[in-house]
């Protein structure tokens, strides 16, 4: 129902309306966020108070997330690897670990996409919703974490979600009563508690995190995790890494030490970033 606010406290789920204030502060609740109320009696009440949040997505509305599981696959249909980049870029630009969970490996294995993100940096696993392969090392990483689930459309988040904890053996957009909570029914962004104790944002998918502006293009090469060690070692102290001389990152990619789609994914933000005028970085969170 527009307008509350479901809160979950040591004996309840407490539907609760926000202070005003909040919304002339332009800081209203979001989900994941710790909060106080006051309880108004029958599991109804009024958060008083957000506490200091260690991250923020405007759109989808999620706050304190540890992890990012960016869910992809090599079978149909195929995870385009720039999506997938730029989710991890967002990711990293929030302080929120990027997971890279490729599903459905009992039709294609994805030998290739796995060895781009290990070879990268990143934490990645290989799984099947179908036949259970590597659910166990997917419960590991997320337990006892504030995840968010994305991917693009048919990738099989929901079917992974019911693999893990077979109590969510139903639809996604059923999961709210489920559990006896509401959600916001025009941002569809639930929240909800596996028994590996993971708390669990699922989202619509990638077209979900609709920041626009991402980040600054001069800080871009700092979020690829794989440039990191090239960086500082340019000719120039301003190199982009696109056509520069004596450029260490491009030195890396010809090396093999970059590989060669993440490089591409880096030229692709830098130049949606360089397209953006100033005006257009604002944004209302």
């Amino acid at each position: 129902m527009s307008g509350f606010y479901y809160v979950k406290s040591a004996k309840a789920n407490i539907q609760c309306r926000a202070r005003g204030l909040f919304r002339l502060e332009k800081n209203v609740p979001l989900v994941g966020d710790y909060v106080e109320y006051s309880d108004a009696g029958n599991n109804e009440g009024v958060i008083t108070k957000i506490h200091p949040r260690r991250n923020k997505f405007v759109r989808p509305p999620l706050s304190n997330i540890d992890s990012m599981v960016i869910f992809a696959s090599a079978a149909i249909p195929i995870t385009d690897t720039y999506l997938i980049d730029r989710m991890i870029v967002i990711a990293e630009k929030s302080d929120c670990e990027p997971i890279i969970c490729i599903n459905k490996v009992d039709l294609n294995t994805a030998d290739d996409l796995y060895a781009i993100y290990c070879k990268s940096g990143y934490k990645a696993v290989r799984i099947s919703a179908l036949t259970g392969e590597g659910l166990d090392d997917l419960i590991n990483i997320i337990t006892k974490k504030t995840c968010a689930f994305t991917g693009n459309s048919g990738v099989g988040k929901s079917s992974v979600l019911n693999a893990i904890d077979p109590d969510f053996n139903i639809t996604v957009g059923d999961i709210s009563k489920k559990l006896g909570r509401g959600r916001h029914t025009t941002r569809h962004v639930e929240l909800f508690e596996l028994k590996c104790k993971a708390l669990v944002a699922d989202t619509p998918g990638f077209s979900a995190f609709d920041t626009g502006h991402i980040a600054k293009k001069e800080e871009l090469a700092s979020l690829f995790r794989d440039f990191i060690p090239f960086l500082g070692k340019c000719r120039f102290l301003d190199c982009m890494h696109i056509k520069e001389p004596d450029c260490a990152i491009r030195e890396a990619l010809d090396n093999g030490n970059i590989q060669r789609s993440r490089y591409d994914s880096y030229l692709r933000l830098y130049k949606q970033e360089q397209d953006f005028k100033e005006w257009e970085h604002k944004t209302d969170a």
